[in-house]
């Protein structure tokens, strides 16, 4: 008898065998109440309804709103106009050298890094001791001085040159309402490895998309380091939308990764506020090695400016 006869033989013997069997012949009690397929259910049988998705858990979902039609309007802006050191009522500072979980190199100074001059602001990684550091630089946020829940940034900067370099424009939770990072999310508008020069990398933090395995996008963007770009995000309650100089490079939809988003992916609909710093070094700024010898290197931001809809915002409750 043939390989395919043989089997074709068994398989009617099995199915006739299956047929003539008792109902649940040695099996668990018969459940009259859960969905069956022919006469019977099978032990393994698991009823979906028990296991639906809380909706009042669900993210991102069930906003209706007309995206071409959004307007926008100036809520806040830093233009670096006054020489001297930065409006203390727009900025606070992170200090430190505990390397910021990235094993950076620097020791973080409360403002004597960044200075204003020309309608400008420059902060600038040094050779210098301090902290038990070989390196210093600054890190401004805008924590409980500036803090928004959905809205448009634009910020322009000319970025340093160096390996070792690490700039970044960025967003962190004010009140941490998932926990702690990555929970309560993070959304980066802008890093820069010095090492790679003009690759610009754009990247969304959450507790299931994080570390080395966040969602994000790089693009070349040419003379990064010798002219100023505009770095953008839109931050819609149900998607992020990266740009530079006016021209979207992607979008953060939680709905394209799950049908059902939660928080693990969609941690942000809690306000947020900036950070600008300049890391020396790191996990992924030293990754190429570091050249002292670019020190001091010099990291310039035009202006940043925060806008929010109206629409979103009578959307959103925040009216």
């Amino acid at each position: 008898m043939s390989n395919y006869k043989k089997a074709t033989s068994l398989i009617l013997l099995t199915a006739l065998l299956c047929v003539s069997a008792p109902a649940r012949a040695g099996g668990l009690p018969r459940n009259e109440d859960a969905f069956h397929t022919g006469q019977d259910v099978s032990d393994a049988y698991v009823d979906p309804e028990k296991y639906a998705l809380d909706e009042s858990l669900l993210k991102a979902v069930g906003f209706d709103y007309d995206y071409e039609s959004l307007t926008y309007e100036l809520v806040w802006a830093e233009e670096f106009d006054a020489d001297g050191k930065p409006d203390a009522a727009h900025w606070r500072y992170d200090t430190g050298g505990g390397g910021w979980g990235n094993n950076e190199l620097q020791y973080y100074t409360p403002g004597d890094n960044a200075e204003i001059k020309n309608g400008v602001l420059t902060i600038e990684a040094r050779k210098e001791r301090m902290g038990g550091r070989d390196y210093t630089s600054c890190r401004m946020v805008t924590r409980n001085a500036g803090d928004w829940l959905y809205c448009k940034v634009e910020a322009r900067a000319k970025l340093p040159v160096g390996r070792g370099t690490w700039p970044a424009i960025w967003m962190l939770p004010t009140d941490w309402a998932y926990g702690s990072w990555p929970a309560s999310g993070e959304i980066d508008i802008m890093e820069h490895v010095g090492y790679n020069p003009n690759v610009i990398v754009q990247s969304v933090h959450t507790n299931r998309y994080h570390g080395a395995s966040p969602k994000n996008h790089s693009l070349r963007v040419p003379g990064v380091c010798e002219e100023f770009h505009t770095y953008g995000v839109e931050w819609l309650p149900d998607q992020l939308i990266f740009s530079v100089d006016g021209q979207r490079t992607w979008t953060y939809k939680p709905t394209d990764y799950t049908v059902s988003p939660t928080k693990d992916v969609w941690p942000f609909d809690k306000r947020m506020h900036l950070l600008i710093n300049l890391a020396f070094g790191g996990d992924w700024g030293g990754a190429g090695g570091i050249d002292e010898n670019c020190l001091p290197a010099q990291y310039q931001v035009d202006y940043i400016r925060v806008y929010q809809s109206p629409e979103i915002m009578a959307l959103t409750g925040q009216n």
